[in-house]
């Protein structure tokens, strides 16, 4: 019994280790392409995925080509903008769908679902159209102006605003508090993992996205990472190691926010702070 038990966990690691491989294979192909020298082939066969020669020239020579300095600070600023307004709109967006009762809430809450369904292209046009009209285009709040609230994320919030659990809420206006003061100070902390996450997937999306700031932005000044990373193609006639190097530098940061983030995103319970 225990010899079949260790068999399954040695299939289950096995099939885990390979789809995690497969996961990870770009990434390190990537990696790997940065850190070539001229004097390697990058598309020989046998693959090789470890350099003869490690160097970080291809780093240099991207940083110093083009203004990445600047596009990272772009890209940093307009990602944490985004960040902090759809948190804040999406939470008091969800709240009073969660927890009030009002007529149409329930039609409203469908509604805004079933945006989700409505592909961006769609609405890019008007988007577009209503951003020039409001002298948004070539400027940071352009970028930001789509990403300001998100259906996905009124969804999210409001099921985590409702596992909240009752008492706690009925405890905080039994102390005096406001319904303003309850969303701030009992209930934001009460869903921090849904907060988390949202905010996890905002930044991830905001960081990466090429489309919209490719067609609101001309000024090369506001140019985000990827489009940085887009320019580096006809910079360097399609050299693939300067290519990869910035793809490096531009995904670096949303690895390392993953990493320090991960832990939030498990779930608590809600009803830690609720005495018996």
């Amino acid at each position: 019994m225990t010899l079949i038990k260790s068999k399954n966990w040695l299939w289950m690691y096995g099939l885990l280790g390979a789809i995690a491989l497969m996961t990870l294979f770009p990434l390190l192909w990537l990696l790997s392409t940065a850190l070539k020298s001229k004097t390697e082939n990058i598309f020989a066969t046998p693959l090789q995925l470890l350099p003869n020669q490690p160097t970080l020239n291809n780093f240099v020579s991207v940083w110093q080509a083009l203004p990445f300095g600047q596009y990272l600070f772009n890209s940093t600023l307009v990602a944490v903008l985004t960040v902090g307004l759809n948190l804040l709109f999406c939470a008091a967006s969800a709240y009073p769908i969660a927890r009030l009762s009002f007529p149409g809430r329930d039609w409203i809450f469908v509604a805004i679902v079933s945006t989700i369904m409505i592909p961006f292209q769609i609405v890019m046009i008007p988007l577009y159209i209503l951003t020039v009209q409001m002298g948004l285009r070539n400027t940071y709040l352009g970028m930001i102006f789509p990403s300001l609230a998100s259906a996905f994320g009124i969804f999210l919030l409001r099921q985590a605003f409702i596992s909240v659990p009752k008492e706690m809420e009925e405890a905080a206006r039994m102390d005096g508090c406001s319904e303003l003061g309850l969303w701030w100070h009992v209930m934001l902390p009460a869903i921090r993992p849904a907060l988390v996450t949202l905010a996890i997937f905002v930044f991830i999306g905001s960081w990466s996205d090429f489309i919209w700031p490719l067609i609101v932005i001309q000024d090369e000044q506001l140019y985000t990472l990827p489009l940085g990373v887009a320019k580096l193609a006809g910079t360097f006639s399609l050299d693939w190691r300067l290519v990869a190097a910035g793809s490096v530098i531009s995904i670096a940061p949303v690895l390392i926010l993953f990493l320090f983030l991960q832990r939030y995103i498990v779930p608590t319970e809600s009803s830690a702070g609720v005495k018996g």
